[in-house]
């Protein structure tokens, strides 16, 4: 066989198209509808019904619109529920712009203290092609959020409400963005030029500055003190004074960021189950909460995420959400379409092949309020909060397969009270560090 497509061998695949009607039929279909449209399986939803044994309340559905803030969505609303039980209220939000603020000014430190680190590396090395990349990006992961809510707090909505920029990023993160690759390479030439780390860091705090600036302007400056008043169930009058981040944080969230912990299942050859893992490069706040994951059977994953929903808490969880899913009706489901009668092939990729050969990670990150328990004690289906509104799914929830969630969701957060004894014991073990652009260090958007 030679190695390039004769004509030949095009005649001999039109003949083989064309031998077979069904094939025909799939193309007027798919031509005049579209692909997915064309194979989507209805009896994937009759099978996949938005009714769960156990069902969490959630409060209002939120939006994250035209911004990659799925991780600190995702976040805050497992929060707002911990608020609505301190406060007694009937719903509340939870600012999305505070934490977006505080995450691209300590994003742009993290970067810049990147290249000073490795300003004896070459421009074109993949380290400084890794960092140059995407220096702060909407995406993120829940040690990142941990770090930044443990150091600035949160605040309701209404303390700092979004701006049209917080809700559609990207003219803000192109101009950031250049700015921060035009600061790497005045920091790297400073260092050519005989400027020692204290000359560069005093540089480093005056770019700083002008992002701080840019920020401001973007998004609003973020509030030292705030009042908050509203009405609760009762209808009783709340007035909160004065009150910093911080101190609302800890009154009325009051979740430690240490009790939880992030399970992923990876099942790739490189990263062995019961091992802790940690990934180069990754993270926001100096100094803040490391990313760390515990790498386990997808089963025990499950596990823990059920136990934690029966204690009366949801779950926060990254899965890679574009596949296999429909947005209408919301739903996540291995048979959500039948590519496979389609195009009369099959698509057999493992979870372990897809990571290895990049066709799946984590992408987007989404809150487990509930799950059904068939009569066999096993789980069948899952109840999700996205934060895409409420014109999707079932009024802003999306119902996710069991066997969905074996193929394409890779971590979720949990209390360590959840683990098993010899869990909590593997999750202190000093962890494995990735490359920067392994498949476990991607962002959730």
């Amino acid at each position: 066989m030679k190695e390039n497509i004769s004509l030949k061998n095009i005649e001999l695949y039109q003949k083989s198209f064309e031998s077979k009607n069904k094939n025909q039929v799939a193309q007027n279909a798919v031509m005049h509808t579209g692909l997915l449209a064309s194979c989507k399986n209805y009896k994937s939803q009759v099978s996949n019904v938005h009714e769960f044994s156990i069902s969490l309340d959630a409060g209002d559905i939120t939006n994250q619109k035209k911004s990659g803030r799925c991780w600190m969505f995702a976040a805050l609303n497992v929060m707002k529920l911990q608020v609505i039980k301190s406060l007694n209220l009937k719903t509340i939000e939870l600012s999305q712009n505070y934490p977006l603020f505080w995450d691209k000014l300590e994003k742009s430190n993290y970067f810049l203290e990147n290249i000073i680190e490795t300003t004896k590396k070459e421009p074109g090395s993949r380290v400084i092609s890794f960092l140059v990349k995407d220096p702060l990006g909407d995406g993120g992961q829940w040690d990142m959020f941990a770090s930044l809510v443990s150091k600035y707090g949160v605040v309701p909505k209404t303390a700092m409400p979004e701006s049209e920029v917080s809700s559609n990023t990207k003219e803000m993160d192109n101009a950031l963005t250049t700015k921060l690759r035009g600061f790497a390479v005045e920091l790297r030439d400073a260092s050519s030029n005989g400027n020692n780390l204290e000359d560069l860091r005093i540089l480093k705090h005056e770019m700083l500055e002008t992002i701080y600036r840019m920020l401001t302007i973007s998004l609003g400056e973020p509030p030292k003190t705030f009042t908050f008043e509203t009405r609760d169930k009762d209808n009783k009058f709340i007035r909160l004074s004065n009150i910093t981040p911080v101190d609302f944080y800890n009154k009325y969230v009051k979740m430690d960021m240490n009790d939880y912990v992030s399970l992923i299942n990876a099942p790739t050859k490189d990263k062995p189950f019961e091992k802790t893992f940690t990934v180069q490069y990754l993270g926001n706040v100096r100094g803040g909460q490391p990313v760390k994951y515990l790498n386990l059977p997808i089963e025990d994953l499950k596990a823990a995420a059920i136990k934690q929903m029966q204690s009366g808490e949801v779950v926060w969880f990254g899965s890679d959400v574009g596949q296999s899913s429909e947005r209408k009706n919301g739903l996540m489901a291995l048979d959500t379409y039948d590519r496979e009668s389609l195009f009369s092939t099959d698509f057999p990729m493992t979870k372990e092949q897809r990571l290895d050969y990049g066709e799946s990670l984590m992408t987007h990150a989404m809150v487990l309020t509930g799950v059904n328990i068939a009569d066999n004690g096993k789980p069948n289906r899952w109840r999700v909060e996205n934060s895409w509104g409420e014109s999707v799914g079932e009024k802003g929830f999306f119902v996710m397969s069991d066997d969905w969630f074996n193929e394409f969701t890779f971590q979720i957060v949990v209390k360590k009270e959840f683990l098993t004894k010899e869990q909590r014991e593997m999750f202190t073990k000093e962890p494995i560090v990735l490359k920067p652009w392994d498949p476990m260090g991607s962002l959730a958007l």
